[in-house]
């Protein structure tokens, strides 16, 4: 939650009002609500795990994900917050990446793990000629 810190110290200086869920925050429901219900507060960092159970946020326009998770369907889930039944708007999101960061290496594995995964799922019955020895040893040690 390194980048949440940050941002919510850059929208503190700037005066933005926020709010702010992560695994250690008490009282969640009040903050979810606090975001829902008061229209000053245009802001919502939430921790990817965190944001991850049983929220809707159908309020939300917007989600940008900064720091990527291994799993591609946490993200999809995380995303899914706010695409909910209520939902009225239009809801961009945006993933941020840094070049030449870890971050490049973990959307790998997501590129990956997604490719593997939609192999496994589809109807093809050549489903298991996809399957290389390179993707099952990927699943045992990654």
């Amino acid at each position: 939650t390194g980048m949440i810190d940050i941002l919510s110290n850059t929208l503190e200086k700037r005066k933005i009002k926020h709010s702010v869920l992560t695994g250690q925050s008490k009282k969640r429901k009040d903050i979810v609500n606090n975001f829902i219900n008061d229209e000053s507060v245009s802001v919502f960092l939430i921790s990817i795990k965190a944001g991850g159970v049983g929220l809707n946020l159908t309020i939300a326009d917007a989600v940008i994900i900064f720091d990527p998770w291994w799993n591609p369907q946490v993200e999809r889930q995380a995303i899914d917050r706010t695409h909910r039944i209520g939902q009225s708007k239009v809801v961009d999101v945006y993933r941020l990446r840094t070049v030449g960061t870890i971050e490049e290496k973990i959307i790998a594995l997501q590129d990956r793990k997604q490719k593997l995964f939609d192999a496994l799922v589809s109807d093809s019955k050549d489903l298991f000629k996809k399957l290389t020895w390179e993707d099952v040893k990927g699943l045992l040690t990654e």
